[in-house]
């Protein structure tokens, strides 16, 4: 096949010659799949293709690094992630109750919709970050599909029916027989075991680029170099979170991401804009608190910046993304207490300490996209599919889910059907 070459925002891209159309599927949960998605998108684009977006995250979280003709945009979405009460608390019944509702009990429906849409666009190929239905919508409608992530939901769910009891037990089944479907997994640094996948391709960390530097945001904030700052990451927060003045050391200043339009700060705080573009802002602190998350976590290592994080209960991608931040001397962890009474001076001062040393690849974007580009034209970039395993096997010791008393679910088994169903056998 023809290849064609192009130069775009400093960027080389080796594109097939053939247009192609991809329909990106968008997880519901929060802004951070949503934010590693505009890199993989932002490369696709600059090859020349079109992008469909399915997605219900508000546009300027891709149009702030994309303004093309060829994104388009469908507000639909197909899943809940997990349902949580404030930034940090998750409620796994609630979660699992909601995807049922949206995913399961009008599978047929939402199968024949995403079928219809799939053909009248004519995609190529269906990316999914990390949508489940998504998977079984293109294998019904006859076209290939590649999921890009971190972890998958069916092992972030397995934990809620440790709570939530048997009867859910077929939620985690359609997931991982709709992961299943998918060709494989481009697979995210920090990632947690995915054995519903059968292939796996590894890239480093994807992370959006930086707009301006450290000195311009410094000057656009009217803060002086010598002023310390941090930024405080955890999305939108409930009104009863209190920010007082006597919680930041003096001589610093906190950038506060996501406070609500009637939420009132001290002086030392500053209320960022919500399209505000984080990535610039974190190059331009000294370090940051909040919850970790692929996001926070991927552009906390690529920019050097020191993270305070809150631990968050019943999220199974944590230990992952924690193990990797230690490993790279870039993560400080406080109690969820001393958070909500204020105690920050000490890990402040702590954090400013580190030295982060991640010195990885930062192009996982640009790579994600050229390994789509090549599956879609039906290039075989998995040679040797891996088993479908059970989910047993492959949790590290001390991060498998609790079992509740008088709950003793074996959820595994949810993987055996997968297994039977695509003749694989371990």
């Amino acid at each position: 096949m023809q290849m064609e070459q192009s130069i775009a925002h400093g960027v080389e891209v080796i594109a097939p010659k053939r247009h192609l159309v991809f329909a990106y599927y968008v997880s519901g949960h929060g802004f951070g799949h949503a934010t590693r998605v505009v890199e993989v998108v932002r490369h696709l684009i600059l090859a020349g293709h079109d992008v469909h977006m399915v997605t219900g995250a508000p546009d300027f979280v891709f149009t702030s690094e994309i303004q093309s003709p060829r994104l388009l945009f469908r507000k639909v979405v197909l899943d809940c992630g997990a349902v949580q009460a404030d930034a940090l608390t998750v409620d796994p019944i609630a979660s699992l109750e909601k995807y049922s509702q949206m995913s399961v009990l009008p599978r047929a429906s939402v199968l024949a919709t995403e079928i219809q849409w799939l053909n009248s666009i004519k995609a190529d190929l269906v990316i999914s970050d990390v949508v489940p239905i998504a998977c079984r919508a293109a294998a019904d409608a006859g076209i290939r599909s590649v999921c890009v992530t971190n972890f998958s939901w069916d092992f972030i769910y397995a934990e809620y029916v440790m709570v939530a009891g048997s009867h859910y037990r077929s939620v985690l089944q359609q997931i991982a027989e709709d992961y299943s479907h998918s060709e494989f997994v481009i697979r995210l640094p920090g990632y947690s075991p995915m054995p519903a996948f059968r292939g796996v391709i590894d890239v480093p960390l994807v992370v959006r680029r930086l707009h301006k530097s450290r000195e311009e945001v410094r000057k656009d904030l009217g803060v002086p170099d010598d002023v310390k700052l941090v930024i405080f990451n955890f999305g939108g927060q409930p009104a009863g979170w209190k920010l007082k003045e006597e919680y930041l050391p003096a001589g610093w200043l906190c950038l506060v991401c996501g406070a609500s339009d009637n939420q009132e700060l001290p002086p030392n705080f500053i209320k960022l804009a919500k399209d505000v573009y984080t990535p610039d802002l974190i190059a331009a602190s000294d370090c940051m608190l909040g919850k970790i998350g692929y996001g926070t976590v991927s552009e906390a290592m690529a920019y050097k910046l020191p993270f305070i994080f809150i631990r968050r209960d019943y999220f199974n991608e944590e230990p992952y993304l924690r193990e990797m931040l230690e490993n790279y001397q870039g993560g400080v962890e406080m109690a969820r207490r001393d958070m909500l009474s204020g105690c920050w001076i000490p890990y402040l001062e702590r954090a400013v300490n580190l030295k982060p040393c991640y010195e990885g690849g930062t192009n996982g974007g640009e790579l994600a996209a050229h390994i789509l580009q090549d599956t879609a034209v039906g290039k075989n970039c998995v040679l040797d599919k891996t088993k479908v395993r059970r989910l047993l096997d492959v949790m590290v010791p001390g991060c498998q889910p609790q079992k509740v008393p008088g709950n003793d679910i074996l959820v595994p088994d949810w993987h055996t059907l997968a297994e039977n169903k695509l003749g694989l056998h371990n």
